[in-house]
């Protein structure tokens, strides 16, 4: 073999080399271009699937507050419910305390000293307490002045003594259940006598007088 047909072998050969290397590179970018398609495909499912979890985290998270809130609902409407009834029933009690009260003061002395008076008492007692323990309390009434928030007055007198608007007595006793009326005391109520309005327009005219002077 001569030394051209060597030098031309070798080329050859190394042309065979390059090409087979080129052929592999191209081989290693096409896979690896495949691999990053791959890589982002993935990434996009990754985030559609996040997405996809938090919506039904979300939804999860709504209906657990609904079902909350529905809870604390009913459970206010059952409460609300229930001292409705309570009230409906002490009402219908109150009738029997005033006649309770209104037997022990109308009964003559002697009869306190029997034992069935003191039964009597001894329920009109226990009433008062089992009343007191649902939260139930009596209107005051002596001492106060008249409101009609709780108060209603059945007359209007005149009586020294007594500011005008003062309750003068009571004539049925009122209730109370947590603040809430369950029926107001009925009350009499002093006015101011005719001569003390008469005092009053005649200051109010003199003044009107100096005024207009």
């Amino acid at each position: 073999m001569t030394h051209n047909e060597a030098v031309e072998n070798e080329a050859m050969e190394n042309e065979a080399v390059e090409n087979e290397v080129i052929g592999d590179v191209d081989t290693i970018e096409e896979d690896a271009v495949e691999g990053v398609a791959d890589v982002a495909t993935l990434e996009e499912e990754l985030r559609a699937a996040r997405a996809e979890a938090e919506e039904y985290l979300d939804g999860w998270r709504r209906a657990q507050a609904e079902f909350a809130n529905y809870k604390k609902r009913q459970r206010a409407e059952q409460q609300r419910t229930q001292e409705l009834a309570n009230a409906a029933l002490i009402s219908r009690l109150l009738p029997v305390l005033d006649d309770l009260d209104r037997a022990l003061a109308t009964m003559p002395a002697p009869l306190h000293q029997l034992s069935w008076s003191e039964g009597v008492l001894m329920v009109k007692r226990k009433l008062e307490l089992i009343l007191e323990a649902e939260g139930v309390e009596p209107i005051e009434t002596q001492g106060e002045m008249f409101d009609p928030h709780c108060h209603e007055a059945v007359t209007h007198e005149e009586l020294d003594g007594y500011e005008e608007g003062e309750i003068i007595g009571e004539i049925q006793r009122g209730y109370v259940l947590d603040d809430r009326v369950l029926r107001p005391a009925l009350v009499r109520v002093a006015k101011a006598p005719i001569s003390s309005l008469d005092e009053r327009e005649e200051s109010g005219g003199v003044e009107s007088t100096v005024d207009d002077e």
